[in-house]
């Protein structure tokens, strides 16, 4: 197979790095193989570059109107139960080699971050956000896997409590409501904002000049909510009793438990076989045949 990276730009700091997430042929980048494959490609070209002065990252969207939209769901519902189980584990081993890198990682998000976008987003150490147009709809930031019947696949489950209130996180996700952009700046999630997309670059490149901040760090299994287990604890157990039950909420329940008790890799493995099991239920074939139905009018 060629080598096809995604774009390294070099801005106004030379010592930081922007990879810009592109993808030919659509109107909005959609997390599917081909870019995840070439974003390990370009990751592994930063590892190379890490002696030659690159001291920061900045993962960018190509698109005006999305940072990443989500995860490519009908490529997904094609696979296998095999399939799908090492596709989200490819998946899982590539955004943690970006969690990984020793320099400081800044997500720029100027416009929708969906699903598997905002765990994207949220395996970098800093987001940043642009700021909606007052006359515009505001974009939106969360995970709405749960509202299709299923849940994330990518960490999601357990990253977004430790971006922001737990209670609050883990709500969302069991729910699959997502958060307007200015209520994810409120919530913490999204850091600060910039007031056009020009700005959002240079503030996110000049965040990740600074010492890294890292968030998500694998061999510590207390990195999970905020590294405050008892709170974490104590809304989960908020959650279990308040949430109208369903399939989709008990498994992101599930997954947030498995992840306090056992820690990182345990909850990533508790992922996977939740979202192969939920996809299967009547619920999810139901909303996922809307979904896809719904976007094939749309294309």
């Amino acid at each position: 197979m060629a080598s096809n990276p995604l774009p390294i730009q070099r801005g106004a700091s030379p010592k930081v790095a922007t990879i810009l997430l592109e993808q030919p042929g659509r109107s909005v980048v959609v997390l599917d193989r081909a870019l995840l494959n070439r974003l390990d490609e370009t990751i592994t070209r930063i590892e190379g570059e890490l002696d030659d002065g690159i001291e920061g990252v900045v993962l960018a969207s190509a698109s005006e109107r999305v940072f990443v939209a989500g995860a490519d769901l009908a490529e997904i519902d094609a696979l296998s139960d095999t399939q799908l189980n090492d596709y989200l584990a490819e998946g899982q081993r590539i955004l943690g080699r970006l969690a990984a890198l020793p320099c400081a990682t800044v997500a720029a998000i100027n416009g929708a971050a969906l699903g598997g976008g905002l765990e994207l987003a949220m395996h970098c150490d800093r987001i940043v956000g642009l700021r909606p147009a007052p006359d515009a709809r505001p974009y939106l930031v969360g995970l709405p896997e749960a509202g299709l019947g299923i849940c994330p696949g990518w960490g999601g489950t357990c990253l977004l409590p430790a971006r922001m209130d737990p209670a609050r996180a883990i709500k969302l996700t069991a729910t699959g409501k997502p958060l307007k952009a200015d209520a994810a700046l409120e919530a913490g999630l999204i850091e600060s904002f910039a007031d056009s997309r020009d700005d959002l670059l240079a503030l996110a490149s000049r965040l990740a000049a600074e010492p890294r901040i890292p968030r998500l760090v694998p061999d510590e299994p207390d990195h999970l909510m905020q590294g405050d287990p008892d709170a974490a604890r104590a809304a989960l157990t908020d959650a279990t009793n308040h949430i109208d039950k369903d399939p989709a909420a008990d498994g992101v329940l599930s997954v947030v438990r498995t992840g306090l008790d056992h820690g990182w890799p345990a909850a990533l493995d508790a992922e996977r076989s939740t979202l192969i099991r939920l996809r299967r239920t009547d619920t999810a074939r139901e909303r996922i045949g809307a979904f896809l139905g719904k976007s094939a009018t749309n294309a």
